[in-house]
């Protein structure tokens, strides 16, 4: 189905190229996931496939690359619009309509289908993917995962025969993840549709997928094979593969069932150890805090009655399903949107929000850094240190619109940080970052707030959640219905508990980290 033939890419003015010397085939009805670091040429590599590489990137192509035996070459992205179905990383920038049923329905009607079939598809994918209760409401009212639902959905009503996700559930809270993971796969059992699906978070990927495609940095060679064979030789790895490779189980697991099955001896020999429960934080001052607090949109209110308080020195994870009120909750903490009823307090705060490239405005990134550091007062070259320990080797001179969404994040996040804000919100701060550079993230914000600063983050990645924050706020329909340390409201949860604590249940563990320390301690 798709045919990549010692395929190089190279953008103008790179020193190196993008991709080099790319040779693999797919075959129809398979799912494939493409990994690798931030910035590795992913995102390069799925454009390649409908031809916005190069067709509208600009840049060079060698090599071949095929789609159900059409040419890239000479089939521009709308003569293959009919096989290949595209979803990026910002599903707000690709919409053409104002809601979401118009949507759905819009690429149909660029394919010239009869209204019988455009209305029939269109309910389908409405129950297919829980979008039915949101079928009138504007897109532009809707959370980020819900727009990224909406569109996959978009894509999925002209029934391509091959459908491309760059970072599809980045933006989705775990169940709804699942759900569209379940949908894709019904799509590539059921009707042997084809999926290529490029995804930093491994550890809701891996178990679904056929094979993968490894992009290396560096621009090594390309590799594809079985999940186990590259999970087996590859340091990015999902939580349940690196807690087997602490326990020494071989084959390594690679879904939290088997890892279950394999931990029955670990769980007994650290049946006597208390796990590191998060130590209380040094709290300083109120940093931020809401009162009787209701916001929304006219007539329709997000949040109802909400009341918080978030101290120096604590880092609190904002959790919940998509469409809980989670960001608009920190935009009226940082007062872009106004209350309705409610007090809101709030002292020297940064936003990450969700879209970085809304805080990019120069031209190229040295621009971006050296315009922070005079904006925050801080000496220069602070902002790109920052860049750098976050995402190493973006370019001073590449313009920030044409960095990898992972890479904008990593730039966003400097220079809001360059500023050292007494309360930092973060917006689903992990979204296309790979574990290297998440892991530098969560040093930087754990040494914030050792430092005084109070850190709020509104996130799906559980996994970040448990190895970084000190509390969980969890929001349900506006309201919040949970709130308190980490372990107390995640390891119970079948939603939002992160693997390792599904695999050593029921004792409270929560990172492969502690598990080492804790082995490396007998």
């Amino acid at each position: 189905m798709i045919r990549f033939e010692n395929v190089s890419v190279t953008y103008a003015d790179a020193e190196k190229p993008a991709l080099h010397g790319v040779d693999f085939v797919v075959d129809e009805g398979e799912m494939v996931l493409v990994m690798g670091r931030t910035g590795s040429g992913k995102s390069t590599l799925l454009r390649t496939i409908n031809g916005l590489v190069p067709h509208f990137s600009g840049g060079t192509l060698r090599g071949r690359v095929t789609v159900d035996g059409r040419s890239t070459e000479t089939h521009r992205p709308r003569d293959l619009a009919d096989v290949v179905g595209f979803v990026g990383q910002d599903p707000l920038a690709g919409f053409i309509t104002d809601n979401v049923e118009d949507e759905l329905a819009y690429g149909m009607e660029s394919l010239g289908l009869s209204q019988t079939t455009m209305r029939r598809r269109v309910e389908e994918t409405l129950d297919l993917l829980g979008l039915a209760d949101l079928r009138g409401r504007p897109l532009t009212h809707l959370s980020g995962g819900q727009q990224q639902r909406v569109a996959i959905g978009a894509v999925l009503t002209a029934h391509p025969r091959v459908l491309v996700l760059d970072e599809p559930t980045s933006a989705l809270d775990p169940l709804s993840a699942e759900d569209v993971l379940a949908t894709l796969q019904r799509l590539v059992h059921d009707l042997g549709m084809t999926v290529i699906v490029a995804e930093h978070r491994l550890e809701r990927v891996v178990p679904h997928v056929d094979r993968i495609i490894h992009v290396p940095d560096q621009g090594g060679p390309v590799e594809i094979g079985e999940p186990a064979e590259i999970m087996a030789r590859t340091p990015i790895a999902p939580p349940v593969v690196d807690l087997g490779r602490a326990a020494g189980w071989s084959p390594l697991p690679l879904t939290v069932r088997n890892a279950r099955r394999m931990s029955v001896s670990l769980r007994e020999r650290l049946a006597t150890v208390t796990p590191p429960a998060h130590q209380p934080p040094q709290l300083g001052d109120m940093v931020g805090t809401a009162h009787d607090l209701v916001a929304g949109f006219p007539r329709q209110p997000v949040l109802n009655g909400i009341d918080l308080m978030i101290r120096a020195g604590e880092v609190v994870a904002l959790m919940g399903r998509n469409g809980a009120g989670k960001s608009t909750l920190m935009r009226t903490l940082v007062g872009l949107h106004k209350p309705t009823h409610g007090k809101v307090q709030a002292v020297q705060v940064g936003l990450v929000p969700q879209v970085p490239a809304d805080l990019l405005y120069a031209a190229t990134v040295a621009k971006e850094c050296a315009t922070s550091d005079r904006d925050a007062g801080a000496p220069a070259g602070t902002t790109r240190a920052l860049v750098d320990e976050l995402a190493p080797e973006i370019p001073d001179d590449r313009h920030p619109r044409d960095l990898s969404e992972g890479q904008k994040l990593c730039l966003t996040l400097a220079i809001v940080l360059a500023a050292r804000p007494k309360l930092l919100l973060l917006d689903e701060p992990t979204r296309g970052l790979d574990y290297i550079a998440k892991h530098r993230l969560v040093e930087i914000l754990a040494d914030l707030s050792t430092r005084g600063h109070g850190i709020m983050l509104a996130t799906h990645d559980v996994e970040l959640v448990a190895e970084l924050a000190t509390r969980v706020v969890l929001l349900g329909d506006g309201e919040i219905v949970a709130d308190g340390p980490v372990p107390e409201v995640v390891v119970s949860s079948p939603a939002f508990a992160p693997q390792v604590a599904k695999v050593m249940a029921p004792q409270e563990w929560l990172t492969v980290a502690d598990i080492r320390a804790a082995l490396d301690g007998q």
